[in-house]
């Protein structure tokens, strides 16, 4: 005897209605353990991986690569074996299984080794390449870092691990145009930027900060604050410090709307724009109010991290009330960023340049610099307000620094 056990579409996230299939990890017939991973879906805020719900084998699969579902929606039906006919079934799936040194053995991917290329970006077509060193010619971890080291090294070589999950259309001579299939994450990102852009009426502030004594206290500071707490003291960090104290005294940045109620929060959930592959995902630091720029740098530095490694958790990117976009990190000097709903602000920091500047006393120094951009939404905010809360981000980045 057996029982159908239905995998729906969790919740992924109070915000979060609909997310779309990225991939299967499980093919139809085949085993599946209680909480091993299913599949991988995709949202506008993270990738996440959906658990079987039991043990069993996976009967239909009702969701395609690249469909998007509603939270509640059929995934897949699972054939969960009853306790007594455990050990036939079991018997059964080992009598099937290849032999260790038949070729089948060799398409056979491990778990461990599909995460690992999942987090290196390394397609499913390059793993077919891969010569293994395992029993049968299979691929182990050992295997797959050393293929990637190895595509890294090779810089005239196209990498697989550079390429992104695009599905692209077949080109010829006589064709000037790349067709690209947006992602589902991509998708979602554009959903939601034209709600917010069309919706909320944008007005942007900019104003140019000194941050040479910054600078030099970040430089002073580096090498014992990195030995001491195993992360980098950054200027985005620095920025992030300095605008929680601004937004403690012009507390409106910090709110959303909601129809004709403006909710202002009293708690300060960071968001740090950080750009992957597969787009822009936002992490987020929470209660940063309460937090030193000590523990701030190290929430960076962790959240940058699992962000890279696509390890994010639906946990880690919800409930954000303010969003920190670092574009002068690719040389960018002053951007106009869009407001991430249903926050109704933007803080844009862009790069670091040097400038000669009249000091007291007449002197001439050169300084070095940065703009910080506010774009927030008008029907909760005017103007002067938003002159005010700059005004105090500039202070609060200029004055004496204390982790």
């Amino acid at each position: 005897m057996s029982d159908e056990i239905k995998v729906t579409l969790p919740k992924l996230g109070e915000s979060i209605l609909s997310a779309t299939v990225v991939r299967w990890f499980k093919q139809i017939g085949e085993m599946v353990e209680r909480d091993e991973p299913l599949l991988e879906v995709s949202t506008d805020k993270v990738n996440s991986e959906i658990p079987a719900p039991a043990a069993g084998v996976l009967k239909t699969i009702h969701a395609q690569v690249e469909q998007e579902l509603k939270v509640g929606e059929l995934l897949a039906v699972l054939t969960a074996e009853k306790t007594e006919q455990a050990a036939p079934a079991t018997a059964q799936v080992v009598k099937e299984k290849p032999q260790e040194n038949s070729s089948e053995m060799r398409d056979f991917f491990s778990p461990a080794v599909l995460r690992l290329a999942r987090e290196q970006g390394v397609p499913f077509e390059a793993l077919e390449q891969i010569r293994g060193t395992g029993q049968g010619g299979r691929i182990t971890k050992q295997d797959l870092e050393l293929y990637v080291e190895k595509c890294k090294e090779e810089s005239s070589k196209p990498c697989p691990v550079a390429m992104r999950k695009a599905v692209v259309a077949p080109m010829n001579a006589s064709v000037d145009v790349e067709r690209l299939k947006m992602s589902g994450m991509r998708k979602a990102i554009a959903d939601n930027m034209k709600r917010s852009f069309y919706e909320a009426p944008h007005a942007t502030l900019v104003t140019e900060v000194d941050v040479t004594e910054c600078l030099r206290f970040i430089e002073r500071e580096k090498e014992a604050f990195f030995a001491k707490n195993a992360c980098k003291l950054t200027i985005t960090s620095c920025v992030a410090r300095a605008l929680v104290k601004a937004l403690q005294e012009y507390p409106l940045i910090n709110s959303s709307l909601e129809e004709d109620t403006i909710l202002v929060k009293r708690f300060i959930n960071l968001g740090i724009a950080v750009s992957i592959d597969q787009g822009l995902i936002v992490p987020v630091i929470r209660h940063c109010q309460r937090l030193s720029l000590t523990e701030i740098a190290k929430a960076i530095g962790e959240l940058s991290q699992k962000a890279k490694t696509s390890k994010l958790t639906p946990e880690d990117v919800k409930e954000g009330t303010i969003t920190m976009t670092n574009f002068g990190m690719s040389g960018v000097l002053i951007g106009v960023p869009i407001i991430r709903y249903p926050e109704v602000a933007i803080i844009g920091v862009g790069a670091i340049h040097k400038k000669v500047m009249p000091m007291e006393q007449d002197v001439i120094a050169v300084r070095s610099c940065l703009h910080i951009s506010l774009t927030f939404d008008h029907r909760v905010l005017d103007g002067m307000y938003g002159c005010g809360f700059l005004g105090a981000l500039k202070k609060h980045l200029e004055e004496k620094i204390d982790l």
